[in-house]
């Protein structure tokens, strides 16, 4: 799953999530590399003709936008939730290659909140204290959000006295 429970003193629990991603870095330039190899093999069969420089700038495109797209949705996949529940406060820091979101409540007063229908993807995840509402791994399956606010459910009741 691509979330964790980070070790902390028994009272505390920290948490950690992160958006799949199925492709690494030394697969990124695997996949860059094997696809310019595939597209310049029929290339070899023009060689010295002015055919060749009339495609050329196709291919070359062609393998640019693929790398720029890759490359896009590898830095977009760079977004980390943390986690942090205390007996005295809970705080969620959204990080993304764009922006830092904060948030921070009591945790006797959070709610964890699982939408089945209703959000912007199946069994939506929040968490409403602090009178407000936040996201949590709205970037996980289904599946995983269900298993998520099970396990931040029994946490949250083990803190309370």
């Amino acid at each position: 799953m691509p979330y964790e429970f980070l070790p902390a003193a028994p009272p505390e629990t920290r948490l950690r999530l992160w958006p799949h991603r199925s492709l690494s870095p030394r697969g990124f330039v695997w996949f860059i590399g094997s696809t310019a190899a595939l597209i310049a093999i029929p290339l070899f069969g023009l060689v010295g003709k002015s055919a060749l420089w009339m495609i050329l700038p196709f291919v070359v495109v062609a393998v640019a936008a693929i790398w720029l797209a890759l490359n896009r949705s590898y830095k977009d996949a760079r977004i980390v939730e943390d986690l942090h529940l205390t007996r005295d406060t809970i705080t969620l820091t959204h990080q993304s290659p764009r922006a830092r979101k904060d948030w921070q409540a009591n945790p006797h007063w959070v709610r964890v909140t699982l939408h089945e229908t209703g959000g912007p993807v199946p069994n939506y995840l929040t968490l409403t204290g602090n009178n407000r509402e936040v996201e949590l791994g709205a970037f996980l399956s289904e599946e995983e959000r269900i298993a998520l606010a099970h396990d931040l459910r029994s946490r949250l009741a083990a803190l309370k006295p």
